[in-house]
């Protein structure tokens, strides 16, 4: 069991939110009871997910997308109010981290695909608003086929990905921005990476992406961002001697 307050801390202290210029606010959203022995992680916190980690008994939902956006209208719409409401009724806690959980080069969404692809190396990729959110990845010196390496996409994240294969025979380098990542592609073009892997697509990097020479796959924001939101509760689980569960929500976007 643990305190919030000190989960809290050792989650900004981890991520670092303040070296981001994100759509809302990262960390706790939602404040609730003190102590935490139950952790559920997702990856949006939508009313599926917390009337699953409220069944589960949950002491914080810890999620990826959180429920405040700047886009969103101001104020407490229904939808909102309907979100919010069990977890005020059950003294639920809810945080929430974005760009710092796609970002962060150990358990981040992207350094997390790049290493389940077999990258042996990667650095900071995707720029956003000035801050890099993704990495660039490397394979082993011989490279991966293009046929190989949507396969090993397909695997690391349970569905067929789009892919417009116009780069080389072989990837040995590839930009990986999870989610909504597709206007990192020119950053790919100038880096002169042969792919870039992100989650959802826009109508004009096929033909983009095919008059520069480079691979382009989207995999799903969702499925594409499971990964570092259920790595950063597995930590806390070791870390703070915590139960965790991830509760998948699949979504086809």
């Amino acid at each position: 069991m643990a305190d919030i307050d000190e989960l809290m801390a050792h989650l900004d202290a981890l991520l670092d939110p303040r070296a981001f210029h994100d759509y809302g606010p990262n960390g706790l959203q939602v404040p609730g009871r003190t102590r935490v022995e139950r952790v559920v992680t997702g990856v949006s916190a939508h009313r599926e997910l917390i009337d699953r980690a409220l069944a589960l008994r949950a002491d914080l939902v810890l999620v990826h997308h959180g429920l405040f956006w700047d886009f969103h209208p101001t104020g407490l719409t229904l939808a909102l109010a309907e979100r919010l409401r069990p977890l005020f009724k059950h003294d639920v806690n809810l945080a929430a981290y974005h760009l710092p959980l796609d970002a962060h080069p150990e358990i981040g969404n992207n350094a997390l695909l790049a290493a389940a692809l077999g990258c042996e190396t990667h650095e900071p990729f995707g720029d956003h608003r000035g801050t890099p959110v993704g990495r660039a990845a490397h394979f082993p010196d011989e490279g991966v086929p293009i046929a190989e390496l949507a396969a090993r996409v397909a695997d690391v994240c349970g569905r067929e990905p789009l892919v417009f294969d116009a780069g080389p025979e072989r990837v040995r380098t590839i930009g990986i921005v999870s989610g909504a990542g597709a206007g990192s592609l020119p950053e790919a073009v100038e880096r002169g990476l042969d792919a870039m892997l992100t989650g959802e697509p826009r109508e004009h990097v096929m033909a983009d992406a095919r008059e520069a020479g480079v691979h382009f796959i989207a995999a799903g924001q969702y499925a594409t961002e499971t990964f570092g939101v259920r790595a950063l509760g597995e930590r806390l689980a070791r870390e703070f001697a915590l139960e965790h569960v991830f509760v998948d929500v699949p979504n086809p976007v």
